[in-house]
């Protein structure tokens, strides 16, 4: 009786948790408690390979302990694999709360050490640029995890809290991307350094009247229920006149917005440094909010040469993003390396399809008849959407089915997918301009959603960043051996 109310207390302080540090608390206890503790202590289980684990991981305790630069280079660069001995397998992060076997921990930190020791140690016969080069082979290799951020209009907000929840353990990747309200939160976290970040998170910081409602008669005539006016003000106060190469050049952070066409002879498109660099953050995000019958289609803005606005293809108009694609994760994999997925998922007509809130969810019999249901209204409205998008006139039924065939064909989840869980009350603010007391709200429980995800996350995620780091590192030790060099032989050439 006494061990049960420990429980139901470490429980009740879990759901309450104002910040992570409580919740890390409590979660320990319960996992001593519930005799997890041990189980997380015992190398032995049929879920990985802890044999090849364990081996890799005295290798490179003894390679380091020798100043074995050679064979440490050599295990790093071939030995470094993602998801290595199956240590990524979501079931290994569900018997406990926080953490995982103490092997794969201790494997993880073994090589990011690693990582740091060869990339801060100068190595006889091994220049900074030679570093440099084995490290961007050695991530691109590796891999790195992306943010995806969901549609989900003013329920968006909830975005914030999983951005501070990374963010406060070191994990937000490099990588964002959005759609719709997605892209907007992708496009403000894009042009504020991690510095920033905390003043970012304060909701009076930022301008929140994104909604003014037009009418019926304006959807009516194609101009949208809301005035595009007055979220395009919004936008630009809030992310400013960057483009996306400027956005990059002053946080380092990649965003990618998704934007669909609304001409027929046109594709979805991903907007980013890499496809768009002189494009303006805030019209894209403007154009991958615009969803049909609520803001009319968009024409995207450049910079030229001057720094001057100008239509970027002027004849094409997008829409929402979320329509055709809410999360791009193939294009991401193509661009990035990508290789882990963090899903933000907001979309109040995909959430409640969302099996437990989690991809890693055990489907228990009791949750059998649900699942099913859910399976057969999917892959049955799937086949009638498709049927109607080729068949159906007129063309603006036509159009809705294709519409809503490419809503329900679409993948909404990631490798971790972290979801709110909605009330009546949420829905309703849905299109209403929120109250900074709302944001708040709403960014504690995207932290909440967030907490349980942080250590499968950082088993995928902590090398990728430590290699990102050292990256950026020995940039900094090329440029100034460059500069050094120039000084040098300037020095030479006088004398």
């Amino acid at each position: 009786m006494i061990k049960d109310a420990r429980i139901s207390k470490y429980r009740k302080m879990l759901a309450e948790a104002p910040n992570y540090e409580v919740w890390k608390a409590a979660a320990l206890e319960l996992d001593f408690l519930e005799g997890n503790a041990e189980w997380k202590e015992e190398f032995y289980s049929d879920l990985y390979h802890y044999e090849l684990i364990y081996d890799r991981l005295s290798n490179l305790k003894q390679y380091r302990q020798q100043n074995d630069f050679e064979r440490l280079k050599r295990a790093l660069r071939e030995g470094l694999h993602h998801d290595l001995g199956n240590m990524g397998n979501p079931a290994l992060y569900t018997r406990s709360r926080v953490g995982t076997k103490h092997l794969i921990e201790e494997y993880i930190t073994q090589v990011c050490e690693s990582l740091d020791y060869l990339c801060d140690n100068p190595v006889p016969g091994f220049p900074v640029a030679d570093k440099l080069q084995f490290f961007r082979d050695t991530l691109t290799s590796y891999g790195r995890p992306t943010l995806l951020l969901s549609g989900g209009a003013t329920l968006g907000m909830f975005h914030f809290g999983v951005i501070k929840a990374l963010w406060e353990k070191g994990l937000l990747p490099q990588v964002v991307a959005g759609s719709s309200s997605g892209a907007i939160i992708a496009g403000i976290l894009g042009v504020h350094t991690d510095a920033e970040i905390p003043e970012m998170l304060v909701p009076e910081n930022h301008n929140l009247k994104a909604w003014k409602w037009r009418g019926l008669l304006s959807a009516m005539r194609g101009d949208g229920l809301m005035d595009q006016d007055q979220l395009r003000s919004c936008l630009r106060a809030n992310i400013g006149e960057y483009t996306f190469e400027e956005a990059y050049q002053r946080t380092g952070r990649s965003i990618n917005v998704s934007v669909s066409p609304v001409q027929a002879h046109q594709k979805a498109r991903l907007l980013c440094g890499y496809t768009s660099p002189y494009l303006m953050v805030w019209s894209a995000a403007l154009a991958s909010a615009a969803v049909p019958g609520i803001f009319p289609p968009v024409t995207l803005m450049k910079k030229d040469l001057q720094g001057n606005a100008l239509p970027y293809m002027p004849k094409v108009q997008f829409v929402d993003g979320s329509v055709v694609s809410d999360l791009p994760i193939e294009r991401l994999m193509h661009l990035y390396d990508v290789n882990f997925t963090i899903v933000s998922q907001t979309n109040p007509h995909v959430v409640p399809f969302l099996s437990g809130r989690g991809e890693d969810e055990k489907l228990s019999l009791a949750s059998l008849p649900m699942h099913l249901l859910k399976s057969e209204i999917q892959f049955h409205g799937q086949g009638v959407f498709d049927y109607l998008r080729k068949r159906l006139r007129p063309e603006l039924l036509r159009q809705v089915s294709g519409q809503l065939y490419t809503i329900m064909a679409q993948r909404y989840s990631g490798d971790v997918t972290i979801a709110p869980s909605y009330s009546v009350r949420d829905f309703s603010r849905m299109l209403a301009n929120p109250e900074p007391d709302y944001v708040r709200e709403m960014i504690l429980a995207g932290e909440r959603a967030t907490w349980p995800k942080i250590s499968m996350i950082r088993s995928h995620a902590r090398i990728s960043k430590t290699l990102e780091r050292c990256v950026r590192r020995l940039k900094k030790q090329n440029r100034r051996t460059a500069e050094l060099r120039l000084i040098s032989n300037a020095d030479s050439n006088a004398s």
